[in-house]
């Protein structure tokens, strides 16, 4: 299972956030989307070397993120367990091809000169 798919799970989770440039932020998390940006509420931020900073909701980057810091206190393995339970379905219905149109001006190309 991909991280994305594992924290998209979380919801209402509290969690700890490291950026990349150092700041921690901790909150609930609100949602998570594919692109792993992460959206929390109740929030504490303490950027690097400075005081901590309490807000109502952050929305942070995906491509900002260097690590999570899950709850000592979540069951994992229900979590990995629950995703595993539901396969993917498959298609069963082979994919319909389009007729080609033809080229135009034969297979040779445009303005193709011909030394003779």
């Amino acid at each position: 299972m991909k991280l994305v798919k594992f924290l998209m799970k979380l919801n209402n989770e509290k969690v700890q956030v490291e950026l990349k440039n150092g700041t921690v932020i901790s909150g609930e998390i609100i949602s998570v989307t594919p692109s792993m940006n992460i959206n929390l509420k109740n929030v504490k931020m303490t950027i690097k070397h400075r005081n901590p900073i309490s807000l109502e909701y952050i929305n942070i980057r995906g491509n900002q993120v260097r690590l999570v810091i899950l709850p000592d206190e979540l069951n994992i393995d229900s979590i990995i367990s629950d995703s595993m339970l539901k396969p993917k379905s498959l298609s069963t219905v082979a994919p319909v091809q389009k007729a080609k149109a033809p080229i135009r001006g034969g297979r040779r190309g445009r303005g193709r000169a011909r030394a003779f």
